[in-house]
Parts: structure tokens; C-alpha cells; sequence
């Protein structure tokens, strides 16, 4: 199925948006240490962001380093693979590839928004995109697409 094919699929329900924003936000102990945030879960379609902290950035004490904006292209494309569930609470999802382009240094808040391209019977693959916001200006810091094994049950 395509983007096409899931936006054609019924709502997610309401448990299942919530169950992904706790295991997230409060439950995931390294997304939760990021302060992980659940902005939009829809089918075929997640929004996720990071807020700028100091214990994120690199040696400059300004820029976030890469591998924050890494985790969470590869976490946002596996969850939108998920949507494309019947249940999205079934089955799982493993990252098999991850490929990561770094267009400038992320400076604030991190906002990651992931799409499927399509999602098969064993093999789904997302589009992502990492934008940073920094006094009210936003712009593109990673752009990526990642292939994920899909355990459906």
C-alpha cells in the first residue's frame, strides 16, 4: 500500500494515538530523556519534535548534535509505518536502513515530520524531514528516508 492506500483506511483510534504518545513521552527512557514530543499521529503521517536543550548540543554549546536528529527521523518513520496497521497496537516494526542528509546545523527546537512512500507486506519505506526553529525562523537541518522491517501480526 501507498500513501494513497492508507489515507484511504479508516481514522486511527483514539487509544491507539494515545498509546503512542505515553510510550513516547513518558515510558521510552531515551526518548523521554530527550523530552520526545507527539505533535500530529494520523495515518501515513507523524509529526515529532524535540525542544533545544544544552545537554543535547555538541562542543560549541550551540549546535544539537546530528545523532538527536538521527533518532528521531528513525523513530518517526518507524511509527508512521504503524498507521498503516489495521491495529496499530499489533505487530512491530525494526529499522533496516537509515540514510540521514544533513543540510545545516539544527540550532533550536527540532520538528520531525515522517510520510509513508509505501508500506508492503514485510518491508515499509518513510520519507523524513527534520526542521529546526530558532527565534521564529524555520528551516530544513536533515532530510532522510529509512526502510523498516513490518512484523504484522
Amino acid at each position: 500500500m501507498d500513501r494513497t492506500d492508507v489515507a484511504e483506511m479508516d481514522p486511527l483510534p483514539d487509544e491507539a494515538k494515545s498509546f503512542v504518545q505515553r510510550k513516547l513521552e513518558d515510558e521510552h527512557g531515551y526518548l523521554s530523556w530527550l523530552n520526545t514530543s507527539v505533535e500530529v499521529i494520523e495515518r501515513g503521517r507523524v509529526v515529532l519534535s524535540i525542544p533545544f536543550d544544552d545537554k543535547l548540543t555538541n562542543a560549541d554549546g550551540r549546535t544539537i548534535h546530528g545523532g538527536v536528529a538521527a533518532t528521531l527521523i528513525d523513530t518517526a518513520g518507524g511509527v508512521v509505518q504503524r498507521t498503516a496497521f489495521e491495529d496499530p497496537l499489533a505487530g512491530g516494526v525494526a529499522t533496516v536502513n537509515l540514510n540521514a542528509n544533513y543540510l545545516r546545523p539544527a540550532t533550536g527546537d527540532l520538528r520531525a515530520e515522517a510520510e509513508i512512500v509505501r508500506a508492503g507486506g514485510s518491508i515499509g519505506v518513510s520519507d523524513m524531514t527534520v526542521t529546526a526553529a530558532t527565534n521564529g525562523d524555520s528551516s530544513e537541518v536533515v532530510t532522510g528516508q529509512g526502510s523498516f522491517r513490518l512484523f504484522r501480526e
